[in-house]
């Protein structure tokens, strides 16, 4: 096995411990979008879509062979929240 064949193997062996979102306020409620899963939920409050992003991060994975999608067994949700560009006066 070549050191390149060794790296390939290594990088894609690496089990993602993390799921990303980002969410975006709109006029009448927030959005959460994920980056590695096609999981998108919305909610009036921040708490509210917390909780969503939880139940819907459940309901996505049920079922699911963890190692298949390249996540550890018990992976975190990490949040970017997009603030809206401020006016300067």
């Amino acid at each position: 096995m070549s050191i390149l064949d060794l790296i390939s193997k290594c990088y894609t062996s690496v089990m993602k411990t993390i799921i990303r979102f980002t969410i975006q306020k709109g006029k009448k409620c927030y959005t959460a979008y994920g980056l590695e899963l096609p999981v998108v939920t919305q909610a009036k409050t921040l708490d509210e879509l917390t909780s969503n992003i939880k139940r819907a991060v459940d309901l996505h994975l049920e079922g699911e062979d963890l190692a298949e999608l390249g996540l550890v067994k018990k992976p975190t949700v990490l949040v970017d929240y997009e603030i809206p560009q401020v006016s300067y006066a």
